[in-house]
């Protein structure tokens, strides 16, 4: 699962599967869920997403993670617990 935000567009996307799109489908005003050609779901895309979440915060929970890659990592970024 990657996490991609866009900020020029104020979009973020999150991916779930290298899949690639052949439909969409806006579940509510600015978020827009992306299906494979078998509606698998590949990727939810968030439009406007600084008004709809809280982008400064990422908070996991009882995920079975192996890894954690930081692709550019803000530089002014503090951990918080």
């Amino acid at each position: 699962m990657k996490f991609r935000y866009y900020p020029e567009t104020d979009s973020l996307y999150i991916e779930f599967s290298e899949n690639p799109s052949s439909d969409s489908e806006e579940i509510a005003p600015n978020v827009v869920l992306d299906f494979d050609g078998d509606r698998n779901l590949v990727g939810i895309d968030i439009d406007h997403a600084s008004r709809i979440i809280n982008l400064a915060r990422l908070e996991m929970e009882s995920l079975p993670l192996h890894s954690i890659v930081l692709n550019n990592p803000q530089p002014n970024a503090v951990p918080t617990s």
